[in-house]
């Protein structure tokens, strides 16, 4: 039996090392157009940091290797040109010319391309992808030359890891990103911890502004933007999406949407004998049914193997699960990450849903280094299945999202979560882990004991509602919003006749400064007969909500009269 293996890195080594494992007769030919079949393209920022030194480091395999330990036979500098699968071959062209070869088995794992879009000067020697070794090694090699600006055109997980490499190896960095705010998938609530960090690191950020031109010149390149800056660079990262990288395939007559191949929960394409996978993919999105491919590298790993099962039969029982978009990523002292859906993509989908913020330690609050992790958890109206999560912090992030990546999977509820017997130690976490705590908020949501509203309503919410601030008067005073009626929450009951006179029969619509004094308020004023709602998150998800526009929402007041009127 022959296989042939189109493109190697990680849904093609790993359908191949899978494949030896079952049948060690089987003829395992990779075919790969680039210099490496093997390597650590997550890490190739890190070597433009110089925080992986050498490169070297980042080649996980070579041919030789892969022929000693699982008699492979890799050929790189090989590109397919064009399947014929009535024959069953597929044409290779290398520098020996072009060649066919053919195959009783098909997997076509080419990955995809950096977009190009159609910006004039795009085509300066100072441009440059990073999506291979040979892209990490020139960009260092730049800034070894003695590079001193560096612009990233796109603030995704690969631009963000560019501009912070280049803050890290000294360089100055500016990052543009067409969309509203950087990292675009990240709520925006949280997607502004990100950008102010940026700002911290030095790191200049234009966002909501695209790119129009770069004009080469002699001694640097200049980006010019929308709103009309210019700015200078000696290094320019193009990170703005990818696109599969599949012509050869859609030639073949493979089904595909946009040019990403289709695919059964096998990974089977529409032509017997070929399978696919990774990026080159379409991929279904568990939680909305959305179906787009997935760049990461741990889905594609994990097709890859259940395709070789496939292909010798074992995986009756192991079909290719459905995606999550589980992703982290390190900007400055904090980590992003995400796993299931979004709220726009929520949206789109149609799906009712309501969302909890919270701003729990990462540790007990008592050790030394508690900080909080900022977290948003999406949770489906109707039955509480948790739809999506992410979170942002110093400390912890990971953990927590890989707590909540498994519960998606496992189709637990968010009340499920309140009896997850997680690890606790004062140095690692706390007793009621922030896993643990969103499970007690969505089962207060769900059981009707706490109402939300949201930082986004504001406006409507101040025409027509009395907002009660229940944090103490000092807390007030450092920045409220104008109109709020404050009394300290351990104050309420006994001035509960303030609120009604002050309510004047309209809802009242109470916060705190992370949430948890509202909710003891919200059901003091509900037992009061009171119309109550409590803000998701509290004045800190306010603050993560409007970013910089965030003083022209909150009044500073430092009079006692003022503080507690």
């Amino acid at each position: 039996m022959r296989i042939v293996i189109v493109g190697g890195v990680a849904a093609g080594m790993s359908a191949a090392a899978r494949a030896r494992r079952h049948d060690e007769s089987a003829e395992i030919v990779v075919l790969e157009r680039g210099p490496e079949v093997s390597f650590a393209n997550c890490g190739l920022p890190y070597h433009v940091s110089g925080e992986i030194a050498d490169a070297d480091a980042l080649l996980l395999h070579t041919p030789a290797s892969l022929r000693a330990a699982l008699n492979l036979d890799v050929r790189c500098g090989h590109e397919v040109s064009a399947i014929e699968p009535d024959g069953r071959t597929v044409t290779v062209v290398s520098v020996a010319g072009a060649d066919t070869l053919s195959y009783d088995a098909l997997v076509l794992t080419p990955g995809a391309s950096a977009l190009r879009p159609p910006l004039p000067g795009l085509d300066s020697d100072r441009v440059s992808t990073l999506r291979t070794v040979a892209d990490a090694v020139g960009l260092r090699a730049r800034v070894d030359d003695g590079a001193r600006r560096a612009v990233v055109l796109g603030a995704g997980y690969i631009g963000l890891e560019a501009a912070e490499a280049f803050h890290h190896a000294g360089l100055e960095v500016d990052v543009v990103e067409m969309a509203a705010h950087v990292l675009p998938p990240l709520e925006r609530e949280l997607a502004h911890l990100l950008d102010a960090e940026l700002r911290r690191l030095g790191i200049r950020v234009h966002a909501g502004i695209a790119a129009e031109r770069i004009e080469p010149g002699a001694e640097e390149d200049v980006v010019v933007l929308a709103d009309g800056s210019r700015v200078p660079a000696d290094v320019i990262v193009l990170s703005v999406g990818v696109r599969p990288d599949t012509a050869f395939a859609v030639d073949a007559g493979l089904a595909h949407e946009r040019g990403a191949i289709v695919v059964d929960d096998r990974g089977r394409t529409s032509i017997p004998g070929i399978w696919a996978a990774g990026d080159a993919t379409v991929s279904v999105d568990a939680v909305t049914g959305a179906r787009r491919p997935i760049a990461l590298a741990g889905p594609a790993n994990r097709a890859g193997r259940l395709i070789a099962d496939d292909i010798f039969g074992h995986g009756a029982g192991r079909p290719i699960p459905t995606g999550l978009g589980t992703a982290v990523v390190r900007v400055g002292s904090l980590t992003a990450a995400m796993t299931g859906a979004n709220r726009a993509t929520l949206d789109g989908a149609g799906i009712a849903h309501h969302t909890l913020h919270l701003h729990p330690n990462q540790h007990a609050g008592y050790f030394p280094g508690a900080s909080p992790v900022h977290l948003i958890v999406h949770v489906a109206a109707d039955d509480s299945r948790i739809l999506g999560a992410q979170a942002v912090g110093a400390e912890g992030v990971d953990k927590r999202i890989d707590v909540f990546a498994t519960a998606i999977r496992a189709g637990l509820t968010a009340m499920d979560l309140i009896d997850l017997d997680l690890a606790y130690s004062p140095p690692y976490g706390q007793a009621k882990d922030a896993v643990n705590l969103t499970g007690m908020v969505a089962e207060n949501v769900a059981e009707g004991r706490l109402r939300l509203w949201y930082a986004a309503d504001l406006d409507a919410v101040a025409a027509s509602s009395l907002i009660l601030d229940v944090r103490t008067p000092a807390e007030f005073a450092s920045g409220h919003i104008p109109g709020a009626l404050n009394i300290a929450h351990t104050e309420l009951r006994a001035r509960i006749d303030e609120v009604h006179a002050a309510a004047a029969g309209r809802p009242v619509r109470v916060l705190c400064a992370a949430g948890v004094r509202a909710n003891i308020a919200h059901r003091i004023l509900v037992g009061n007969g009171l119309d109550s709602a409590s803000l998701s998150g509290g004045i800190q998800t306010l603050r993560h909500w409007y970013g910089a526009e965030i003083d022209r929402i909150l009044t500073p007041d430092t009079t006692t009269e003022g503080a507690r009127a």
